[in-house]
């Protein structure tokens, strides 16, 4: 039984390890040994891999082959393990940005951000191009609503038919788990008074808003993509995210499609069907936050919420072309989320611009001032973004072969746009090594599966038969994981932040492609039993561990589009507590990158007259 005693890294001291341009470190490549499977195969594998004995075997080969033996199991570390990515707070002395005093009511945050915005919005480098695609804004739908043109009623009932529209052929766009047109017209006719009376709550007040089946938010259950979990986790208040939103007037539309319990990259779920990509129907939207980035892609919401537990805000948001904000761990409260991943899970924004992404921040951002159960106490910076074009000196963190290791479209596209964000602003792009990336990936990956697995065992053996097949798959390697295999991801999660701190030290952000592939077909047999692609789900998770494992903030933005005429996103990821920092940045990469940006082939228009001529549009193929 020699294959049984499979030797492990022995990992050198992180003071021996060179950071370095010219470091000898070896840059491994994803691993993956795992076939695409779907319809009857996926099936078939899935029993098996169930039966006893055999299915132990299985799990057995299937992680030596992807290097989770050698890398993990029974690697060596001297680094002791860090179970929690909290970090303690500190004044990294942030350039023009204006301090919330976390005091504030959500309202009172939300106009702090407003004063933070430039004055006028939407402004590009002049390449003398047409004028670019943009999508309605918060303050877009502020302004139509207090001149009396468009109500928030009016936006509703638009609203309504568009979800109506997109749930029939040919569309069938998979946007919602739930939503209820009754809910929606009650808070519109309710923010419609608030107008008339001249007293809206605040820029928010009627602006249509999504939330993920992942968080709590009423009258809706709380699903996490299954059929079965609210029946054993009923809903009975809404987040702490959702609270804040809704003191800010805005209108909570639904609970949007996700891949199912978060178990994969793709937002096909085989229960709600696919959430599609509104770039192309016949791609995914990405996951696991699907929906919601396919709703703000298509117009229906200027800002949605997701949960980001391995890139599942940022890799949809790049994927269906809008920015995606995942903030430090615990800058947002959790409470209200499904505890599905504790120490990798955070929530997340996604939005049709910046701009947007940061009034939606400002209002759902601070600690509970009732919890006392956090260690960690901060202050809040919002940016300036009238003064983001003075900020000077920005040093840019930038791993090559790791920046390179997409397609030949994404690496050229990023490139291309982080050499013009450079040359524009007069920043500075740093070489540096991040090693052991792979080895990281597979921590996170033994991290949250065993995390996802824990959360659902009181009630998972009841309903596992309930679940997609792929989701079987999933949580049978979920639940292979072993006490020493968390513990050793733990310490790989400690010897990464202080790698990551140390290019901190030279650099304000590390910059990458924000997936390493644009968004793929949806195969027919994948419909109805979800897929495995574990090599398309490497690519595209590729860039995004490190915000999770490590809990750093990072943030996406759109950033031009590849041969077939998909989005592609580049990302900056921030030391802790420096959302204000990657904020100014991802306007700066907005700014430089407006006039590349085009309209989805399903986009809806709920104000009449951006960017179409009807009140309510869509092109489909």
């Amino acid at each position: 039984m020699e294959f049984l005693k499979r030797k492990g890294l022995v990992y050198k001291p992180v003071k021996d390890v060179d950071l370095g341009p010219y470091s000898t470190e070896f840059y491994l490549q994803a691993n993956v040994k795992a076939p695409r499977m779907t319809g009857l195969l996926i099936k078939i594998f899935t029993f098996l891999l169930e039966f006893p004995i055999l299915g132990t075997l299985l799990l057995f080969i299937l992680k030596g082959n992807n290097l989770i033996h050698r890398l993990i199991t029974n690697a060596e570390f001297e680094e002791s393990p860090l179970f929690v990515p909290l970090h303690d707070f500190e004044d990294i002395k942030e350039k023009e940005v204006k301090c919330l005093d976390s005091s504030l009511s959500p309202p009172e945050k939300v106009q702090l951000a407003l004063d933070c915005l430039p004055k006028t919005s939407g402004e590009t480098l002049d390449d003398g191009t047409d004028s670019p695609f943009c999508r309605w804004t918060i303050m877009d739908y502020a302004k139509a609503y207090c001149s009396g043109d468009i109500t928030p009623i009016m936006v509703a009932e638009r609203f309504i038919d568009a979800i109506d529209e997109s749930t029939k052929p040919p569309l069938q766009m998979g946007f919602f788990i739930h939503y209820s047109p009754d809910d929606i017209i009650r808070q519109a006719t309710e923010s419609t008074l608030r107008y008339q009376r001249g007293e809206p709550i605040s820029v928010l007040d009627g602006v249509p808003v999504a939330i993920k089946d992942e968080i709590d938010c009423l009258p809706y259950p709380t699903t996490g993509g299954t059929t079965w979990l609210h029946k054993h986790r009923p809903c009975q208040d809404d987040a702490c995210c959702v609270k804040r939103l809704r003191l800010c007037g805005a209108i909570l539309v639904g609970k949007t499609n996700m891949h199912e319990l978060g178990s994969g990259t793709s937002g096909i779920n085989p229960h709600y069907g696919p959430a599609r990509n509104p770039y192309d129907t016949n791609k995914i939207a990405g996951g696991s936050s699907s929906g919601s980035a396919s709703l703000v892609s298509a117009g229906l919401c200027p800002v949605a919420l997701g949960v980001d537990g391995g890139g599942s805000v940022r890799m949809p948001a790049a994927l269906c072309g809008v920015v995606g904000l995942k903030p430090t761990f615990e800058r947002i409260p959790h409470d209200g989320v499904l505890p599905l991943n504790w120490t990798v899970g955070m929530v997340g924004i996604l939005a049709g611009t910046v701009e947007d992404a940061l009034i939606a921040y400002a209002a759902i951002s601070g600690e509970i001032p009732y919890n006392h159960t956090s260690s960690v106490l901060t202050k809040i910076n919002l940016p300036r973004l009238s003064m983001t074009k003075s900020i000077s000196g920005i040093k840019l963190a930038k791993y090559g072969k790791w920046f390179d290791d997409c397609s030949d479209d994404v690496r050229i596209c990023c490139t291309k746009t982080l050499h013009k964000l450079r040359d524009h602003y007069n920043w500075k792009i740093i070489d540096v090594t991040i090693p052991e990336i792979e080895a990281m990936r597979l921590a996170h990956y033994t991290t949250i599966g065993s995390e996802c697995s824990t959360a659902l065992d009181s009630f998972k053996k009841k309903n596992f038969a309930e679940l997609g097949w792929d989701v079987r798959v999933a949580q049978s390697i979920y639940g292979s994981f072993s006490g020493l295999e968390y513990l050793k991801a733990q310490r790989m999660r400690n010897r990464q932040l202080q790698f990551h701190k140390k290019i901190f030290m030279e650099a304000d952000v590390i910059v990458s492609p924000t997936t390493g592939v644009t968004a793929y077909p949806i195969q027919d047999d994948a419909v109805k039993t979800g897929e495995l692609d574990y090599v398309n789900g490497a690519a595209l998770v590729r860039y995004s561990i490190s915000g999770n494992f490590l809990g750093l903030p990072a943030v996406t933005v759109p950033v031009g589009l590849d041969s077939m005429g998909l989005p592609i996103g580049l990302q900056f990821i921030g030391r802790p507590w420096s959302e204000a920092t990657l904020i100014h940045l991802a306007f700066a990469m907005q700014t430089t990158c407006m006039s590349e940006y085009r309209k989805p082939e399903v986009y809806h228009d709920l104000l009449g007259s951006k960017n179409s001529s009807n009140s309510m549009s869509f092109e489909a193929n």
